[in-house]
């Protein structure tokens, strides 16, 4: 037996139990139902880390806030190109002396991820990368993104340029609410104003370099460096139950080129095949019974006034769901239909995941006998008292008073 345990913590030792249903190989992770905003899963999600291209999602929401007209146009100089390719930062592939309008940028910023765009808009919109800069972190204060600092447009590793995962999803969040940017987010592709080049959603082309299907996928910012590894933000829709899903990765290993659309795929796929919105209570299910006086009937049973949906696990246990009613206990004839009785609160194990107003469904029928039963000794009091008061005045009866003149 000792020898057994031994073995066992050897094991455990050296092949930890994941604590996450799905093997990915993502270093950190967040993923969210969008129909509701919930976090459905996480996996070092408030870690401070690099988070490479995807700080252009910041970059462009940014850019989309102080941009007055998107198709006015501007010409690319020799300083938005500046020192790009000693980074080895990625490119949308602009030339220097060509006319761009402010749409073709925010284009090839989120698409190609590219350097060149993020630089010009940052030089032409705020006069300097530092000041636009500025700008990006006054809108991560302003969404309460306290894990987050940005020190260029670009993502480029650089000591106290940091986000975590969750920051990211936030920021996707409010980036998504405007509807240039979801747009642009969405794009596999898009031609510039002056024909002279198409640019590709860096997402899409690597879908199909790797031949990853993955058509539920409307959208996405991937990013690599050194210091964040490979990082996906993307945006998914579950058409079988109408649920869209945001999710995050981070710091998957540079030694394979797809794995953060491995990643993605394995996550959204395990989500589409195990969850969903579960029925945990339908309409006209017994919820409860209470007492009834007065009435002929005993019992009045409550019943569910409408259908409850529940975003859980296809295989959830449904005795783990419980209610709670808070309302009157004694249902009674003189109530009309339609009263509010209270309500119910639904609880999955021990977490509340929502609340029921309950009315009367019908009238309760009066019973003369229930009433007579449920007051018997008032009548008896009531007929005694009656029957003394009928002895005194018959046998006692008051006597007249003679007056004296």
């Amino acid at each position: 037996m000792k020898q057994k345990i031994i073995w066992i913590l050897i094991c455990l030792f050296l092949f930890p139990i994941s604590a996450f249903a799905i093997d990915i190989e993502s270093a950190n992770m967040i993923l969210y139902n969008l129909n509701e905003n919930k976090i459905v899963d996480s996996k070092m999600e408030e870690e401070q880390i690099s988070i490479a291209s995807m700080t252009k999602i910041m970059t462009t929401l940014v850019a989309i806030e102080h941009i007055d007209n998107l198709d006015e146009t501007v010409t690319l100089t020799n300083k938005v190109f500046a020192g790009l390719q000693e980074a080895n930062a990625s490119v949308a592939g602009f030339r220097i002396g060509q006319k761009v309008t402010y749409r073709d940028l925010l284009y090839g910023v989120l698409l190609p991820s590219g350097a060149d765009a993020a630089n010009a808009l940052a030089l032409f919109l705020a006069g300097s990368e530092k000041e636009f800069v500025g700008w990006m972190n006054e809108k991560a204060k302003e969404l309460g993104l306290t894990n987050t600092h940005f020190e260029n447009t670009t993502g480029l590793d650089k000591e106290g340029h940091y986000s975590t995962v969750k920051d990211v999803a936030t920021m996707l969040q409010e980036a998504l609410k405007n509807d240039t940017f979801k747009q642009i987010f969405e794009s596999k592709s898009y031609q510039v104003s002056d024909k002279s080049m198409t640019l590709y959603s860096t997402l899409s082309t690597s879908l199909t370099r790797y031949h990853l299907k993955a058509d539920y996928i409307l959208g996405g910012k991937t990013g690599y460096t050194y210091d964040a590894g490979r990082c996906l933000a993307s945006i998914a829709y579950d058409s079988k139950q109408d649920i869209y899903y945001l999710l995050v990765t981070a710091r998957a290993p540079l030694t394979t080129a797809y794995y953060h659309l491995t990643d993605a795929i394995k996550i959204y796929d395990y989500y589409f095949e195990n969850y969903g919105y579960q029925k945990v209570v339908s309409k006209g299910d017994s919820i409860l019974t209470l007492q009834t006086k007065l009435s002929k009937e005993k019992e009045y049973t409550i019943q569910a006034p409408e259908d409850f949906l529940w975003y859980l696990n296809n295989n959830y246990n449904h005795e783990d769901i419980t209610i709670q009613y808070h309302g009157i206990e004694t249902i009674t004839p003189f109530m009309k239909k339609g009263k509010s009785l209270g309500t119910i609160d639904i609880y999955n194990q021990n977490e509340k995941i929502g609340t029921m107003d309950i009315t009367l469904d019908h009238k309760i029928p009066f019973s003369l006998s229930s009433f007579l039963l449920e007051y018997i000794w008032v009548i008896i009091l009531l007929f005694v008292f009656f029957i003394l008061l009928r002895i005194k005045v018959v046998f006692f009866p008051k006597k007249k008073r003679i007056h004296s003149r």
